[in-house]
């Protein structure tokens, strides 16, 4: 059986700066961990056969990637909360201990006795929108709802109470994400080519929230110099009907002359300002050769490639922009710039 370890950094004045790893076994079914060669192996053995021809994993997986991975989340979602609820009850028993308490004794003080009284106006409130929210007859009294609110904040209390025991102990969790694969283009990374950690971003240039998510992944990589690289695909959503020259397009003809980042930011840093005009302005500003960048934004022939960019973003589960995938970990949106960096800070550890 594969087992989880978690290192635990003791803080306190008892053990302080010794570590421990812990095992865990895997407590939601057991994982196999088969060698490489056996593992290649099995994935291409055909799963089924049409007379002669054999149907491989690979064939029918691609379509339902998306599918896949939300059922791959909602059981590392659970795993994560049995790891934790697991870490808890050693941490509880522990702080019991070093006290001289019960656990129960320990519960009451630091949890339950924190909890205020709900609000009679709260109350009030809640018992008026369950009147209204529904014609059917009503489910809850005033006391239920009371109550309702009693254990909403005894679940807050309860987690505060034991993050903070956690960062007192230096618990880390090592239990990793699911991942998606995703391929990106290699002409188009920015960053440490050898960095080990890719982050894919499906965006568009005339998107406002991917213009956020432009300075955060800016920053990101200035913060992260030479650890993690970005590698850029076209999913243009607003202008995907446009009928006209897009941004797209226009990067794609940078990227011809070796100018693709520089054109990338400009684009970005001027989106009140398209239109063919402005794509050639912009060429004049990263010094392109004109003649061929007139050519190329009037030729079409990157229409296809962008579109199967497009296509792959829509097959992924993606529907709306900007979309990241920091080593096949998805984040949706213009995050703010701590959550990027906690899942870096967790790959990052996962390589040590």
């Amino acid at each position: 059986m594969e087992k989880i370890w978690i290192e635990v950094q003791r803080a306190d004045r008892k053990a302080r700066g010794r570590r421990w790893l812990l095992p865990l076994p895997l407590v939601l079914g057991t994982l196999v961990a088969l060698p490489p060669a056996e593992a290649q192996e099995r994935s291409e053995k055909p799963v089924a056969v049409i007379g002669e021809e054999a149907i491989y994993e690979k064939d029918y997986l691609t379509d339902i990637r998306a599918e896949a991975y939300d059922i791959r989340v909602e059981e590392y979602n659970l795993k994560l909360q049995a790891l934790k609820d697991l870490i808890d009850k050693r941490l509880l028993k522990e702080e019991a201990e070093a006290q001289g308490v019960t656990q129960e004794e320990l519960a009451e003080r630091e949890i339950l006795a924190l909890i205020p009284e709900p609000d009679e106006e709260e109350v009030e409130q809640r018992f008026v929108q369950q009147m209204f929210s529904s014609m059917r007859q009503m489910t809850k009294s005033k006391d239920d709802i009371r109550a309702e609110m009693k254990r909403e904040g005894i679940d807050e209390m309860r987690e505060l109470y034991f993050l903070t025991l956690r960062e007192r102990a230096g618990v880390r969790i090592f239990l990793p994400r699911p991942r998606m694969q995703v391929d990106y283009d290699p002409s188009r990374v920015r960053g440490n080519a050898q960095a080990p950690i890719t982050m894919v971003e499906f965006s568009d240039f005339q998107c406002p929230y991917c213009l956020q998510a432009y300075t955060t992944v800016k920053n990101l990589l200035r913060k992260y110099e030479g650890k993690i690289r970005l590698a850029y695909r076209d999913l243009p959503l607003l202008e995907a009907r446009s009928g006209s020259v897009r941004s797209a397009d226009a990067a794609r003809c940078a990227l011809e002359q070796g100018k693709f980042w520089e054109y990338h930011d400009l684009l970005f840093e001027n989106q009140d300002y398209r239109g063919l005009g402005a794509f050639r302005e912009f060429a004049g500003e990263v010094g392109m050769e004109m003649d061929s960048f007139n050519e190329c934004l009037t030729s079409g022939r990157y229409t296809d490639v962008i579109q199967e960019d497009f296509d792959e973003g829509i097959a992924l589960g993606i529907r709306g922009t900007p979309y990241f995938f920091i080593n096949g970990v998805p984040v949706n949106g213009a995050r703010p710039q701590p959550e990027f960096e906690q899942i870096i800070e967790e790959e990052l550890a996962l390589l040590e």
